[in-house]
């Protein structure tokens, strides 16, 4: 798996967990799903991403940018 592979995996199963928790818990965990989906939005323009950094310090790799 890639880190990029990986981000997207996490976002989306943060994304799942929060709306089930918003259903069966409190409206409130609707704010951590607008937070993944604000940072998702950030990292397509700027680059950064917490998570990725911390993905690639554990060894996952980078996706190839051009397949040949």
């Amino acid at each position: 798996m890639t880190v990029e592979n990986a981000v997207r995996a996490f976002a989306g199963a943060v994304i799942l967990i929060s709306l089930g928790l918003a259903h069966f818990v409190s409206p409130g965990w609707l704010w951590l799903t607008a937070f993944v989906g604000l940072n998702l939005f950030q990292s397509a323009f700027s680059g950064f991403c917490p998570l990725a950094i911390i993905l690639r310090k554990l060894g996952l790799k980078p996706a190839c940018a051009v397949k040949s």
